[in-house]
């Protein structure tokens, strides 16, 4: 056989074995067999059986470990009038102040760290909660419009009623109040009863899934569109030299051991 036979013998070979190739993984995408789990599912699982995350050894989460603990009876009664999980809504506490912490290093060793304080914004974003005035706006609009999708219904219209005809005065004063956090884990509380109700109207329930929730919780009602698989993100917060987004840093603290006792799971 000669060497140029030989050749096109070769060529010919290597065509078929491509199509082969294409074939096969036409059908493997078709029927499934290439499918593997998502980055959402495999962290959930991980976020689970984590005990020990990294940040847990930061001087921060120690700092903020207290000041949560001291905020318990506010915490619990904002999560009783709301019917919301306690853990849920410090899990966003716990993502915002370690963003803060690691964000404003300076306050944090000069104000936080020694007097082991929560941070209370009062700029863009307000209180210890990170809210922004649109969002707690959008909040208490949602109380009181029954055709909006995250209408909790009549029992919770007079949740955020005001005691004064200056709002914009009395809402800022309520969610920046150095003494008393109470109205921003209420305004949280009714955030996340307000997306869980519209995704449970679509008939998707996420009241069970933290990572979601929180990411949500961080990137406002605009971009709150129901759907079968959603995806954990948001910010991204560095703490103790690893960086995390809002969601997972939220989850993280959720399925851990910490503060366990103070806020169940």
């Amino acid at each position: 056989m000669s060497i140029l036979k030989k050749v096109l013998i070769g060529i010919v070979c290597i065509f078929a074995l491509i199509g082969i190739a294409t074939v096969g993984t036409f059908f493997a995408i078709k029927f499934g067999w290439t499918n593997t789990q998502g980055m959402v599912d495999s962290q959930s699982r991980f976020l689970q059986a984590s005990t020990t995350p990294t940040w847990v050894s930061t001087p921060e989460w120690k700092t903020l470990a207290y000041a949560t603990t001291v905020d318990a009876p506010a915490i619990n009664k904002a999560a009783s009038q709301t019917d919301i999980s306690a853990r849920l809504i410090v899990a966003q506490l716990v993502a915002e102040q370690l963003r803060l912490y690691n964000t404003d290093r300076e306050v944090y060793k000069q104000v936080f760290e020694p007097l082991q304080i929560l941070g209370v914004q009062s700029q863009f974003s307000w209180g210890v909660m990170g809210l922004k005035q649109d969002t707690a706006i959008a909040i208490e609009q949602n109380l009181v419009t029954s055709t909006s999708t995250w209408y909790l219904g009549k029992n919770f219209e007079h949740a955020l009623d005001f005691k004064t005809a200056d709002h914009d005065t009395e809402r800022f004063n309520r969610l920046t109040d150095q003494h008393d956090h109470f109205y921003s884990y209420l305004y949280t509380g009714l955030y996340l009863k307000q997306i869980m109700t519209q995704w449970k109207n679509a008939d998707f329930d996420i009241s069970a899934r933290p990572e979601i929730l929180s990411t949500l919780y961080n990137i406002g009602f605009a971009h709150s569109q129901p759907n079968a698989n959603p995806q954990s993100g948001g910010a991204a917060i560095d703490v103790g030299g690893a960086t995390y987004s809002f969601g997972d840093l939220a989850a993280q603290f959720y399925y851990s051991n910490e503060l366990l006792s103070e806020f169940p799971r």
